[in-house]
C-alpha cells in the first residue's frame, strides 16, 4: 500500500456519506481522499514524505461549497466604500464616506460604494442624486443596494448613462423620477448590471488584484473550497477571465460559473455546456431572470431552447409571482422532453406556498436558497413583508421533507459569504436582532450541513467528487474549532475555521 502524501489523524470526521458517517482518519493521496475510517490503520499510511496533522479531537468536514454568489460584485464592493449596515446607519454617513473619498480620488475618477439598505438607515430611504450631488459634485458616483436588485447614481453619472427626462423605461428595468419635475432621482430598478458594464470603466489592474486577493483569502478562512457564480451578466470574456485567475492560482476555491440567458449560443458555438470544463473550473447552468422576460410565453420558448440544446437552467425566482413563472416555464419544458433528472435550478425561491412546492417536486427541481438572509435580513422581512407571503417566506423544513433538493448559498456580496452563519440561521431561524422567523421552517444542523455541501455538489451535478470525505472523491476538507453537531444550536455562527485543505493541500491555516 503506498503511503499517503497528508493524513488527518485523531478527528472528528463528519463525513456526509451516509453509508459512514463517522471516522476518526483520513488519508489523502494526490488530489483524493484514499482512506476514512479508523486510526489503527495509521501506521500503513505514513512514509517519509507524508504529512501528519493531527486534529486534537476538532471536527473535519468536507469544504464548504457557497452554491450561489456573485464573484465580481464582491471584487467590487471589496474595492469600493463600505455602506453595510455595520458601517453606516444615515443617509448623512453616507454622504460623509463620499465626500472622505472624494478627498482621495482626482476630480472627474468615478466613486463607488455598495451594500447600503435603506431599512437600516435612519431616514428609511434610498439615498438620492441630489444627496450624492452634495457629497461630491466633482466625481460621477455610483452606489449599489445591498440586493444587487439597485442602484443610484448622482447627476454626473446619470448623464454619462445618458439618463434623462425624456428615457424611457428599459426592459425589465426601472428610473425612478422626482415627482415635481419628472427628472431621474437616481435611483434605478434592474439597472445595475447595466450600469457597472456599460456605463462605468472597469476596475484598474491594481484594483482588482488587490479586491481578489482579498477576496480569496477570505474564501480559504471561511473553509470555501467551492463557489458557484450565479451572475447573469456572465458572458465568454468572464468565462475566460475566471479560468484565467483559477488557472493561474488567483483564486484558489473551485468555481461554477454560471451564463446568462443573453449569452448562452455564444458557449454553444464554442463547444461550451453544462459541465464543461474540470476539477477546477466549470460551466454551469444558463440563468434565466423572469422578470426581464414578463411574456410568459416568450419565457418559456427561449427556457426551452436552453433546455433542449442540453444545458441545465437556473431561474433567478424571488417573489410568488416569479417563482410561479419559472414552475409554469419548467412544465412548459415537460411537455416537450423530460425535465425530472435535469435539475433545473431556482434560485432563491424567497416566497414559495405549498402548491408551489408540489409542483417543483414533480419537476426534480433544485432550489437553491440563502438562509442568511434569515440571519442578516429577518429583521427588516418581519418588519416589512407582507402578513399573507410571511408564512411562505425562504422555507427550509418543507422543501426538504417533499424530497426537494435544497441547496445553501450566501447569495454575496448580499448577505456575508460565511457559511456558518448560513448553517447557523438555518438550524435557529434567528436574525441577527434576535427575532425568529417562522420557527416551524428550523431543520437540524445534520441538514443544515448537506445543503452547503452535499446538495451544493447536487446542485451542480459534481456530487461524485465533491460534498462528502469519501474516497475517490476530492480531497477538499475544512477543520473547524468545534464541532456543530454538538455545540449548543447558537454557538455554530460563532465556530472557526482552523484549517482549510484543496486538493490535499493545507491552502489556509489559523
Amino acid at each position: 500500500m503506498p503511503s499517503a502524501d497528508l493524513v488527518l489523524k485523531n478527528a472528528r470526521v463528519i463525513t456526509m456519506n451516509a453509508a459512514r458517517p463517522a471516522a476518526l482518519m483520513v488519508a489523502v493521496e494526490g488530489d483524493s481522499i484514499s482512506y476514512v475510517g479508523s486510526d489503527k490503520e495509521l501506521d500503513s499510511f505514513v512514509g517519509a514524505g507524508t504529512r501528519v496533522i493531527d486534529c486534537a479531537g476538532r471536527a473535519v468536514l468536507p469544504g464548504f461549497n457557497d452554491a450561489h454568489l456573485h464573484l465580481f460584485s464582491l471584487v467590487g464592493k471589496l474595492t469600493g466604500i463600505d455602506l453595510g449596515p455595520d458601517s453606516v446607519s444615515s443617509i448623512a454617513d453616507i454622504k460623509a464616506k463620499i465626500r472622505e473619498k472624494a478627498r482621495q480620488t482626482p476630480t472627474g475618477m468615478w466613486l463607488s460604494g455598495a451594500g447600503f439598505n435603506e431599512f437600516y438607515l435612519a431616514e428609511k430611504r434610498y439615498p438620492t442624486r441630489r444627496d450624492l450631488d452634495e457629497a461630491a459634485p466633482g466625481h460621477p458616483v455610483f452606489l449599489a443596494h445591498r440586493s444587487l436588485n439597485a442602484c443610484v447614481l448622482n447627476s454626473q453619472a446619470l448623464a454619462m448613462a445618458c439618463i434623462t427626462m425624456e428615457t424611457e423605461e428599459p426592459p425589465g428595468g426601472r428610473i425612478e423620477r422626482e415627482l415635481a419635475t419628472g427628472e431621474p432621482n437616481g435611483i434605478l430598478i434592474g439597472m445595475l448590471d447595466y450600469i457597472r458594464r456599460e456605463v462605468m470603466p472597469p476596475l484598474s489592474g491594481a484594483e482588482f488584484e488587490s479586491g481578489l486577493k482579498t477576496l480569496n483569502r477570505s474564501f480559504l478562512s471561511l473553509g470555501i473550497t467551492s463557489v458557484q457564480d450565479a451572475s447573469v451578466s456572465n458572458d465568454i470574456k468572464r468565462w475566460e477571465k475566471v479560468c484565467g485567475l483559477v488557472l493561474d492560482g488567483s483564486l484558489r476555491s473551485r468555481v461554477t460559473l454560471m451564463a446568462g440567458a443573453p449569452h448562452w449560443k455564444d458557449f454553444q458555438k464554442m463547444d461550451l455546456k453544462t459541465g464543461s470544463g474540470d476539477n477546477l473550473m466549470r460551466l454551469g447552468a444558463i440563468k434565466f431572470m423572469p422578470e426581464a422576460l414578463p411574456d410568459r410565453a416568450e419565457l418559456n420558448e427561449a427556457a426551452l431552447a436552453v433546455h433542449q440544446a442540453g444545458f441545465q437552467l437556473a431561474f433567478h425566482a424571488i417573489t410568488e409571482s416569479e417563482v410561479t413563472a419559472a414552475v409554469e416555464a419548467l412544465e412548459y419544458l415537460d411537455k416537450h422532453s423530460p425535465v425530472i433528472k435535469r435539475r433545473h435550478r431556482i434560485e432563491h425561491c424567497a416566497e414559495c406556498p405549498p402548491y408551489l412546492l408540489e409542483r417543483l417536486k414533480k419537476l426534480g427541481a433544485v432550489v437553491v436558497t440563502q438562509p442568511p438572509f434569515i440571519y442578516y435580513s429577518g429583521e427588516r422581512y418581519l418588519a416589512t413583508v407582507p402578513e399573507s407571503q410571511l408564512p411562505w417566506l425562504y422555507r427550509i423544513k418543507s422543501p426538504l421533507e417533499k424530497g426537494i433538493i435544497v441547496a445553501g448559498s450566501s447569495d454575496a456580496p448580499v448577505a456575508l459569504e460565511n457559511p456558518l452563519v448560513g448553517i447557523y440561521a438555518a438550524v435557529n431561524r434567528r436574525a441577527e436582532s434576535g427575532q425568529v422567523l417562522l420557527p416551524e421552517e428550523r431543520v437540524g444542523v445534520d441538514r443544515a450541513l448537506v445543503m452547503y455541501t452535499v446538495n451544493a455538489a447536487y446542485a451542480s451535478f459534481e456530487e461524485k467528487t465533491k460534498g462528502s470525505i469519501t474516497p475517490g472523491k476530492l480531497a477538499d476538507l475544512v477543520v473547524l474549532s468545534h464541532d456543530p453537531t454538538i455545540v449548543p444550536p447558537e454557538g455554530i455562527k460563532d465556530i472557526k475555521v482552523d484549517m482549510t485543505i484543496i486538493g490535499g493541500e493545507v491552502v489556509w491555516e489559523a
